[in-house]
Order: C-alpha cells, then sequence, then structure tokens
C-alpha cells in the first residue's frame, strides 16, 4: 500500500470588510503613509470593528464558503484545528464555536497556539493525522484578530497588523500530491523580544496590566527581524536541498506577510524570482498565523495541479517552519483578487 498524503482540496478565507488606511492611521498615532510604507511595506489592513466579534466570526464564514466549495456536508468532517492567538475565549476553543456554527458535530475540535508560524505547523498536525487512516475530512483554519491585542499608541506596531482567517479542507490521497515535507523548529530565545505579556496565568488581568497596554503585542524589532530573516531562508533552503528542489523547480514560495523587508531578505537569499513569490502584504498587513492560507486563497486560480510550494514562516516563541507542498488541483477563476 502505498504511503498517504495529506491534500488540500480546497481553501476558503475571509477578511473584514473595514479597512484602515496609513491615512486614517496617522489621524490616531503620530506616522504617515511614507513612513509606514518605506519600514513595512503596507498600505492599508482589514479590521473587525464591530463590538463583540472574536475571530470565530471569521473563521465561521471561511468555513461556510469552504463546505461549500469543496461540496462537504458537516457531518463528514472529522476535525476542526484552528491556529490562532487571538481565541474568542480562553474557553471554549475558537475551533469548537466555529464547529458549531457550521454544524460540524462529529468532529473533534481544538485551538493551536504557534503565532504565526501556526498554518504551517497545523499541516504537519493534520498531514499526521491524515496518514493513520483514521480521519478523512480535517478542516485546518488559521487566522488572527491582531486589532484586539494591538497597542494603536505604538507607532512601531501598530502599522504592522490586520485581522483575517484561512481555512483548508485536508482529505487524503496516495498520489504524489499534498504535504509532502516539514521541517519545524522552535528557541525560546524569543520569550522576551516578542510577546503578549499579560492575559495568561503568569500575569493575569490587573487595572495595572491594562493600564500599562500589557495585554497588546510587544516586540524588539531589531531583534525579530534578524531571527526571521536568518530562519525563513534557512528553513526555506534545507526543505528545497532535502527535497532535490532547484530554483526552476519552485512554482511558489508563500512567505509569512511579517514585513515587506523580511519578505525581500528571503527572496534575496533564496535566489527565487519574484514573479514566483506571493505577496499581498501592503493591502492586509500582518494577519499573524493567517497570511500563509491568504496568500493561496488569493492565488488559488493560477495554481495547477503539482505545482511545487514551499511555505514559510517566522512567529513567536520563536517558532519557525517550512513545509513543502505539492498543490492537489488546477484553480479556478475566482474573484479573490
Amino acid at each position: 500500500m502505498r504511503r498517504l498524503n495529506a491534500v488540500i482540496t480546497g481553501i476558503a478565507a475571509k477578511v473584514p470588510d473595514y479597512i484602515l488606511t496609513n491615512k486614517e492611521l496617522s489621524t490616531i498615532v503620530d506616522t504617515s503613509d511614507e513612513w509606514i510604507m518605506t519600514r513595512v511595506g503596507i498600505r492599508e489592513r482589514r479590521i473587525l470593528k464591530d463590538e463583540g466579534q472574536g475571530i470565530s466570526v471569521l473563521g465561521t464564514s471561511a468555513v461556510k464558503e469552504l463546505l461549500t466549495k469543496t461540496n462537504t456536508v458537516p457531518e463528514e468532517v472529522d476535525a476542526v484545528i484552528f491556529a490562532t492567538s487571538t481565541p474568542d475565549h480562553i474557553l471554549p476553543s475558537a475551533a469548537a464555536i466555529v464547529a458549531e456554527n457550521n454544524g460540524i458535530k462529529n468532529a473533534f475540535c481544538f485551538d493551536m497556539e504557534v503565532a504565526c508560524s501556526g498554518f504551517v505547523y497545523g499541516l504537519e498536525i493534520c498531514s499526521s493525522l491524515i496518514r493513520t487512516g483514521k480521519y478523512k475530512k480535517i478542516i485546518l483554519l488559521a487566522g488572527d484578530k491582531m486589532s484586539s491585542i494591538t497597542n494603536y499608541k505604538d507607532r512601531t506596531t501598530c502599522p504592522l497588523f490586520g485581522d483575517a482567517a484561512g481555512a483548508v479542507m485536508i482529505e487524503p490521497t496516495e498520489e504524489n500530491t499534498g504535504v509532502m515535507d516539514a521541517e519545524l523548529h522552535s528557541d525560546g530565545v524569543g520569550y522576551l523580544p516578542l510577546q503578549v505579556k499579560a492575559g495568561g496565568s503568569k500575569y493575569p488581568a490587573t487595572h495595572e496590566t491594562v493600564g500599562d497596554a500589557q495585554h497588546t503585542v510587544y516586540q524588539d524589532g531589531r531583534v525579530v527581524f534578524k531571527h526571521a530573516v536568518l530562519r525563513m531562508a534557512e528553513v526555506s533552503l534545507n526543505i528545497m536541498q532535502r527535497n532535490s528542489l532547484s530554483v526552476d523547480d519552485v512554482d511558489w514560495l508563500v512567505p509569512h506577510q511579517a514585513n515587506m523587508r523580511i519578505i525581500d531578505a528571503v527572496i534575496d537569499r533564496t535566489g527565487l524570482p519574484r514573479e514566483k513569490v506571493m505577496i499581498n502584504i501592503e493591502r492586509y498587513g500582518n494577519t499573524s498565523a493567517g497570511t500563509i492560507p491568504l496568500c493561496l486563497w488569493e492565488w488559488e486560480p493560477e495554481l495547477k495541479k503539482g505545482d511545487n510550494i514551499i511555505l514559510v514562516a517566522f512567529g513567536a516563541g520563536f517558532s519557525w517552519g517550512s513545509v513543502f507542498l505539492k498543490w492537489g488541483y488546477n484553480g479556478t477563476a475566482n474573484d479573490n483578487r
């Protein structure tokens, strides 16, 4: 019997309607369109503004579309896994909320938190589940409501982040498609340079932690940039070499959309031509775990069955990783872009 591979058979995504432009942001904090574009390459980002709406709102819409696109009835879904750092609640899981909202009753559901690396980590988990032969349809969601943990008084971080969620259907195949290889890493050196200090069990919410903005993202930009460039380039090259993939063999590189300067540096170090790199950071910003599925969703019409795709991400922890993916179907025309 041939080895089962985990293949993506459909993708959907959801972004909020509200667009926060650099011009509007400059009325909130001391910044400008020129300053933001020069440093991070982001012109606008989508924000989930309505009160009482968490990431499950975007996840629910993405999964509803995914079920329709893949002709899947809710009862067929075996598992729902949500890679997010901004669940609606500490408990229950956002995955369980999304499943309930879509009538998915036969699945086990859980959230996983690896910040911006969530989608690549999630693919490895789903691949392992598929290869047991026990599970036939798994939904992997990835996304964040980053606006809920953004300090809009901090000009160094608030231009970066937007809100989005993506969802993929993952099924078994004996064909030479799907998740072919993955390389994942973590290093606790990233504990202090990139974190949300309060809100967990170590520093529960108090008037002081809220007043000091300790429930929002803090990062040491120089440290994060240095590690992100080094690790993303390194792991991309590793997975290409391990699978005997030359630059010509790779159809697409999909880097985490953290910062345009980081993306440019990874392009330079891998030697891949820019036309093979998916980039949409200018319009959506950094949506954390949501950036890679958001790119795949936008470029879906251009993807062909068998395309060699390298996914690469870097996030808090530090966590980073790369996945070698062979696309599972020919894309069809849509209005994603």
